[in-house]
């Protein structure tokens, strides 16, 4: 059976792993295999129509998408008799995600994808992985689109950053602010997001009721329902130590629950693989229990850490979420303009770069009172962090970025020629940021991994004042510049904040309620 290079499944090793032998041969793991959908060209002119800003385009249900656009049943069949010829174990499908998932032993899978899995350690940490592309039978070509989890090193990294610990008040530190106080600042709608589902994407850690508990007791606001799903690996586990996962996992729970107390928060939890990721992804997107119709994600990395078909699969789960009315929230970076590459380019963040997500960028606000008085890009320097925002490499210019100018900070002004990021901004600096409880501390987190739940708890509100879900809301957003604190003062490296969109802060800051009226 011959076979061919599966087109964007390159892979290369980070410039600093080294090689220190093959894997184990008997080790076992799974890898999904993407299948193409049904009616793809129907579901591409459905998105587009949304990309539009058109407003009479109706939301699908997942129930609806299922039975237009899921994998064909004969697709599924010719992996299976693909597994099957090479010693592999179908351990499951689902249709509506297109997705078949694979078990074998390394030799299996080296045998089945002609390759060379070995393990690597790197500042990244250890893993098994490959060079080279992945290859399939010539006569899948025309049905897979991308095979993960062959390879598992980490994907991604999250976007928070933890100031040194306060005691619970604000004059513990310069600045900082419980979430419902920028909820207030931001002028957020009169309501607590009752009906809505939040989800958010977790790639490790976890959370504890006993700090949840202890967090909104102290607000005075009852405890929000979270629930915990296992995608991949071990689920809700909290490692006890707040500068690892567990803040990003409480940061999103705290902010999110506290300024929409009365939606259901479900949060999914991953491996930090390219696999876990878009697992976890199309696991809230597709959730026909709890019907997340916000979705929140606070990790990401540079586009040049991704494979092609990654990226594919990531951005089908996107479209997915855009096509049921799912609004889905990313944060930015935390790296300026560099994203923490360090080869003297510029480079900005997935999934947030991704033209079906909402990218939040960073700002740093001081207030007085309930009034905002200053506001500006979020940047503390290489060693502190500054708000994420650029240009993409990998995606074109979408409909309703149409006419935007980037400036540079040597106030060079060039049209905006691809995908620009972020859309939107929030408060993210550390030096007054979000005060939090985690593993049994309090303290002060930053970061655009605080903007993301922000935003997402924001369209909560909106949408439980309107009765329906915004969904994929980027279009309409785009034509609503009242709707936004304009953020024309700092830069994030190489890219200046101007009047109107620019690459450091999109559009600016929320004006609640202006906003719920506006869309």
């Amino acid at each position: 059976m011959a076979k061919i290079p599966l087109p964007g499944s390159e892979r290369n090793a980070p410039a600093d792993a080294q090689c220190v032998g093959n894997a184990a041969p008997s080790e076992t793991l799974e890898v999904t295999v993407f299948l193409r959908r049904n009616g793809e060209q129907e579901l591409q002119a459905l998105v587009g129509r949304l990309a539009s800003g058109a407003v009479a385009v109706p939301h699908l249900s997942r129930a609806e998408f299922a039975g237009k656009y899921c994998a064909a049943p004969e697709y599924i069949a010719r992996v299976a008799a693909f597994a099957r010829n090479h010693s592999l174990q179908v351990v499951g499908s689902d249709p509506a995600c297109s997705t078949v998932t694979l078990s074998g032993t390394v030799a299996q899978c080296n045998r089945a994808f002609d390759v060379d899995l070995q393990r690597y350690t790197s500042q990244q940490g250890d893993y098994r992985g490959r060079v080279g592309a992945l290859h399939i039978p010539e006569e899948l070509l025309d049905i897979v689109t991308a095979v993960v989890g062959l390879d598992n090193r980490p994907q991604a990294r999250s976007h928070f950053r933890l100031h040194p610990p306060f005691r619970f008040a604000p004059h513990s530190v310069a600045t900082s602010y419980l979430p419902t106080q920028l909820a207030t600042l931001y002028d957020f709608p009169d309501n607590q997001g009752k009906g809505q589902c939040i989800a958010i994407i977790e790639l490790g850690g976890g959370y504890k009721q006993s700090d949840l508990q202890t967090y909104f007791t102290r607000l005075g606001i009852p405890v929000p329902n979270v629930t915990a799903v296992a995608v991949n690996g071990p689920g809700n586990q909290p490692s006890g130590d707040p500068n690892g996962p567990d803040g990003e996992v409480v940061l999103d729970i705290e902010i999110a629950g506290a300024i929409a107390p009365e939606a259901q928060i479900v949060v999914y939890f991953s491996t930090n693989t390219d696999a876990g990721f878009i697992n976890a992804l199309n696991s809230a997107v597709h959730d026909s229990q709890h019907q997340p119709s916000i979705i929140s994600i606070s990790w990401g990395s540079a586009e040049a850490g991704w494979t092609q078909q990654s990226m594919q699969a990531f951005n089908a789960a996107l479209q997915a979420a855009a096509a049921m009315g799912v609004t889905v929230c990313v944060a930015s970076g935390d790296n300026g303009s560099s994203d923490g590459v360090a080869d003297g380019a510029n480079h900005v963040d997935f999934p947030a770069s991704s033209p079906y997500a909402l990218a939040c960028g960073g700002t740093r606000l001081l207030a007085g009172g309930n009034i905002i008085e200053r506001e500006v890009v979020w940047n503390d320097g290489s060693q502190g962090g500054a708000g994420g925002g650029g240009v993409s490499a990998v995606f074109g210019l979408p409909l309703w970025q149409q006419n935007l100018t980037l400036t540079s900070t040597n106030g060079k002004h060039v049209p905006l020629a691809m995908r620009g990021v972020p859309d939107v901004a929030g408060n993210a600096d550390p030096a007054t940021g979000y005060q939090v409880h985690v593993d049994g501390s309090d303290a002060v987190v930053g970061g655009t991994s605080a903007v993301a739940p922000l935003w997402a708890a924001l369209f909560a509100r909106i949408n439980a004042g309107r009765g329906s879900a915004v969904g994929y809301v980027n279009a309409r957003l785009y034509q609503q510049p009242a709707g936004f604190h304009d953020i024309t003062q700092g830069n994030n490296g190489s890219f200046a904040a101007t009047p109107g969109w620019d690459a450091c802060t999109g559009l600016g800051s929320p004006d609640g309620k202006k906003l719920a009226s506006g869309i």
